[in-house]
């Protein structure tokens, strides 16, 4: 077949990733001619190697959305031009891919008679989930369809073109074009054919639902809405996408490097944490052979040491890492200085021994390290460093603070075979720049409010830097206690800056909203601006006590709800916010009796939430009368205005 293909570039940031170029090369491959429309200007490079992979670059206004810029490269081609094609293929920047040879699916769909077709299909939904009226019919997903010779010589296809008006949202583009292209032409007569198709997967969307089943079977597009999208959509579907990524590093030479540089440009680290489990439970043993390659590059310690009675138990666990390694460590006294070099020099492992005298100890252990070693770390003279200190939390009581303690130090250096599978987790993904802990919960209030204070901060210290990247909402994403294993590459933009002591809190004045807070809470998001994900890493133990106690808080909490679908408590549970946390009473106070009036007021309560969450054209349409049931009523708590 003789094949001409119309690729829109959504391009919201100028910029045509190594993704595009990729999958712009591996569509050469089966294809004569390429046309490029890009949804405005692209950088240099970027317009550079665009117009390498293709053979026409069309630059547009940003308006009309996809189905515009398909319009006007069908335009810039002519429809007389295209009738001389076998097919015409309209597709985007939304997936990456090719996971497997485009050839699979391009073989296959030969030896289907169809007058067009695409990679996957919708399937027809009773309810309009974008309308709440009428059906979404069945329809080819306008990512990647191809449309064959006899439908493209029609005159309805002409004016199919020529009649679209410009949209303005993606709903709307949805409604218009995405989900009635297919409805329209199979409506005309023409048959429609798709290469994963929803009646074979047992839902309405096998290229999102069923993503880990459609790559096994070789599909070979990745939707980027599955990384980034909200993980809330992925719990309730389900959606494996764990699964589908271990799938591709097992059976497809795609490099994942080209998924992870272009996800985090636009992702919320929280969720593409969640959505891609960016986290390994790892063994004490080394997962690889013992003569698997150790070429790790130079390794370091990297620790500030303010409690001398606490070294040997950190020196016992860096004696975990495999490899020769230096130790660099600083701290605030010359007394001090001199213990820590001698023990140092009893312990094998050890290639080079630092020790420096903090000037001040204003900042503690992130002023030591963003001034104090600069000079180590701002360069390339290491490859991978563990950041480590003396951490004894003298504020809280003592089991608390050792719990944290052993929470970091087992999960970063539990064994030498564990600290093996670190250390190669580094070498497998030259993606991860950053390794921590997961988040603490146990006996710590953090989840959900971990930001506490220090936001403003953050956010100033991101502009200092020219750190661009999205903040999650209530719980970033950072090596809380100040312990991880990084690349100082992928922290270049902290190391680079020249910190100053009077930037940080004077003592005893170590407090949230300070410059040492801030920074970390702001190294995650560092290594995300430079294209570095951050991997959270845990031994089994620690992994064991982590999840039990979660799942018993998270079980005894749904419990008190009044519901038992995580997206319904989410939706209640905003609502309540939003409205400033309304209650009958005081915390102290007793609830209001038991009453036909109250029990009414929490039904109207309840059905109101789940109306609006599920379908919100209906609760619009149900709003005066339960304005009426509110006016009867009269509760005196607030909550029924919520």
């Amino acid at each position: 077949m003789r094949r001409i293909a119309v690729f829109f570039l959504i391009n919201e940031r100028g910029v045509a990733d190594d993704y595009v170029i990729f999958l712009l090369e591996k569509l050469r491959e089966v294809v004569d001619k390429i046309v490029v429309v890009s949804n405005g200007d692209l950088s240099k490079p970027s317009e550079k190697a665009v117009k390498a992979s293709c053979d026409q670059l069309l630059v547009r206004e940003r308006e009309g959305l996809d189905l515009w810029g398909y319009k006007a490269g069908i335009e810039a081609i002519g429809h007389d031009a295209l009738s001389q094609y076998d097919e015409l293929i309209l597709l985007n920047d939304t997936c990456y891919g090719p996971l497997f040879p485009f050839s699979e699916m391009f073989s296959e769909m030969e030896g289907r008679e169809s007058d067009f077709w695409g990679a996957a299909a919708h399937k027809e939904i009773a309810a309009n989930p974008f309308t709440g009226a009428g059906y979404l019919p069945w329809h080819l997903q306008t990512c990647f369809i191809a449309i064959r010779n006899d439908m493209l010589r029609s005159q309805t296809f002409k004016r199919y073109w020529a009649k679209l008006p410009e949209t303005k949202s993606d709903p709307d583009a949805f409604l218009i074009h995405a989900s009635q292209f297919t409805k329209h032409f199979t409506g005309l007569g023409y048959s429609a054919e798709a290469y994963i198709d929803p009646e074979k997967y047992g839902s309405h969307d096998p290229a999102f639902i069923n993503v880990d089943e459609a790559v096994i079977n070789r599909f070979p597009l990745l939707k980027r809405s599955l990384l980034l999208n909200e993980p809330t959509v992925l719990e309730h579907n389900p959606v494996d996408l764990p699964r589908a990524l271990r799938v591709i590093e097992e059976t497809s030479d795609y490099d994942m490097n080209l998924i992870w540089r272009d996800v985090l440009r636009d992702s919320e680290l929280r969720n593409l944490s969640t959505n891609a489990a960016l986290t390994s439970v790892l063994p004490n043993e080394r997962i690889k052979d013992d003569d698997a390659p150790t070429d790790y590059g130079k390794v370091a310690v990297c620790a500030h040491i303010y409690y001398i009675d606490m070294l040997d138990e950190m020196l016992d666990l860096t004696e975990n890492i495999p490899v020769p390694y230096d130790f660099i460590a600083t701290t605030d006294t010359s007394e001090k200085q001199a213990k820590i070099e001698a023990l140092l020099a009893k312990r094998p492992g050890i290639n080079k021994a630092i020790v420096r005298i903090v000037e001040q100890n204003r900042g503690r252990d992130m002023s030591s390290l963003f001034i104090s070693l600069r000079d180590l770390l701002v360069d390339d003279r290491y490859d991978l460093v563990c950041r480590l200190h003396t951490k004894k939390s003298p504020q809280v009581q003592s089991s608390r603070s050792n719990l944290f303690k052993r929470h970091l130090l087992e999960n970063l250096l539990n064994t030498r075979g564990y600290v093996h599978n670190v250390l190669d987790l580094f070498q497998d993904n030259a993606s991860i720049g950053l390794v921590i802990p997961p988040l603490i919960h146990i006996s710590y209030p953090t989840m959900g409010r971990v930001w506490f204070s220090n936001r403003p901060k953050v956010e100033e210290t991101a502009r200092l830097l020219n750190i661009d990247v999205k903040f999650d909402d209530t719980t970033p994403v950072a090596a809380y206690g100040t312990m991880f294993w990084f690349r100082p590459r992928a922290l270049r933009k902290l190391f680079e800056h020249q910190w100053k002591w009077e930037d940080f809190n004077a003592e005893p004045h170590h407090v949230d909203g300070g410059l040492a807070h801030a920074l970390e809470r702001l190294t995650a998001y560092a290594a995300q601006d430079v294209g570095y994900i951050t991997q959270h890493i845990m031994c089994a133990h620690q992994a064991a006590h982590n999840y039990a106690m979660l799942e018993f808080k998270m079980q005894k909490l749904v419990g008190m709800l009044p519901m038992n679908d995580f997206p319904l408590h989410y939706q209640m549970l905003s609502t309540w916010k939003k409205a400033d946390f309304p209650l009958y009473a005081p915390a102290y106070a007793p609830a209001p009796p038991l009453s036909v009036k109250r029990s009414l007021a929490e039904l109207n309560f309840a059905t109101k939430s789940s109306l609006k969450f599920r379908v919100p054209i209906l609760f619009k349409i149900l709003r005066p009368f339960y304005r009426c049931v509110r006016a009867v009523l009269k509760p005196n708590s607030r909550r029924n205005s919520a």
